[in-house]
């Protein structure tokens, strides 16, 4: 378990890493394009959020355990999925696209975090959208051979597989706080918001997953496999509940 002062360095380190080399020319075919227009938009408008709901919700969390610098470490890995919408917004400009202000799925799921302030819940939410990134920015890099793009998605991944360590440091501290029944109680909601959240992405992505060379079967098991490296952890093998597998049998 890493302190937040280790996770400020981390992130403002990070965020001095320059792993794009703009001077390449973006080149999509027109398939590619087809392919992966609208979802690169969607994600880019989803990368751009200000943060403050999270950050009043961190300040609050950390005044409660007295750790000040976990607020500093947010605004730092704000910043960094700030500087993914950046590069995305950038190479929507270079192709000749329009930037959009407006996506359906953005808007379900801010508004869904705007209904709780709890730093557990934006904790929660955030595994679970950087989970489906890290397949997302996969199949973007796979569905193109413009190196532009791949260079942008190899950024956005190094720095995805930090996130969630990030977050689910936190949620573990948080769930381990809670009494037995809490936890079970909260292992269910949980698990029912993960993969939930998981068929939405999929709904509203599969023209760009499929593009990617990932079906609906292959999606949902790799989904299942980070639930297993991350939420499922959180259990002793003596508690753990294979819930996730009546949300498989139900779809």
């Amino acid at each position: 378990m890493h302190d937040s002062l280790y996770w400020t360095n981390y992130f403002d380190h990070n965020l001095k890493n320059q792993r794009i080399d703009w001077s390449i020319s973006p080149n999509l075919t027109q398939l590619e394009r087809n392919n992966i227009l609208k979802s690169l938009q969607a994600w880019q408008l989803g990368e751009t959020s200000e943060g403050i709901n999270l950050v009043n919700a961190a300040t609050k969390h950390a005044k409660k355990l007295n750790d000040l610098l976990y607020v500093d470490a947010i605004k730092l890995f704000i910043k960094e999925e700030q500087k993914h919408g950046n590069n995305l917004g950038r190479y929507i400009d270079l192709i000749g696209e329009q930037r959009i202000k407006k996506d359906w799925g953005d808007s379900l799921f801010r508004k869904i975090r705007g209904l709780n302030t709890h730093m557990e819940f934006w904790t929660i939410a955030v595994i679970t959208v950087e989970s489906t990134a890290q397949i997302f920015y996969q199949c973007l890099k796979d569905a193109t051979k413009c190196k532009l793009l791949q260079q942008i998605c190899t950024d956005i991944l190094i720095d995805e597989a930090a996130h969630i360590t990030f977050q689910i440091e936190r949620l573990s501290l948080i769930y381990s706080d809670k009494g037995p029944l809490m936890r079970t109680i909260t292992y269910y909601f949980y698990t029912a918001f993960y993969f939930s959240t998981a068929m939405v992405v999929w709904l509203a992505h599969r023209k760009l997953f499929n593009a990617g060379q990932v079906h609906f079967s292959n999606y949902w098991l790799k989904m299942k496999l980070k639930f297993k490296k991350t939420i499922k952890k959180l259990k002793p093998e003596s508690e753990n509940i294979n819930i996730e597998n009546t949300f498989s049998h139900l779809l």
